[in-house]
């Protein structure tokens, strides 16, 4: 090991003071996830493009997340000597590495919607197979 690199203890997002529990907090908002998928499918973006892209979030979500993001190392923000300010922003290598995951959670999301849906609406009966609980 390096002499400057200090051993890290193993990350365990259960305990509450873990690192990993703040970042995987980060990565628990939907507009992460959705920003995250949209630059791994879609390429580099202007913040824009990137809103037309994910309807619904707000100018000051989209920055505060992208911010966010950044810090945690997972967008790269270009910022380009132009008038107007031209600022791009694309995955890091490690935004890459986790996208393949989001986009598989967005897939089972998108292929379960309807089913979790009546479930929470209360339309989905019970499964035959669950135990009736005890009175």
């Amino acid at each position: 090991m390096n002499p400057q690199q200090k051993e890290l203890p193993t990350a365990n997002v259960f305990s509450a003071t873990c690192p990993a529990r703040k970042i995987l907090g980060v990565l628990a908002d939907k507009w992460a996830l959705l920003l995250l998928h949209s630059l791994a499918t879609q390429g580099p973006a202007r913040t824009a493009e990137l809103r037309r892209r994910v309807q619904g979030i707000s100018e000051k979500m989209l920055i505060q997340t992208l911010r966010r993001l950044a810090q945690y190392g997972l967008v790269h923000r270009q910022a380009y000597p132009e008038v107007p300010p031209k600022v791009v922003y694309r995955l890091t290598e490690t935004g890459v590495s986790l996208s393949t995951h989001i986009q598989a959670l967005d897939r089972w999301v998108e292929e379960n919607a309807a089913a979790l849906s009546q479930a929470y609406e209360g339309d989905v009966t019970e499964h035959p197979s669950a135990s009736t609980p005890a009175r």
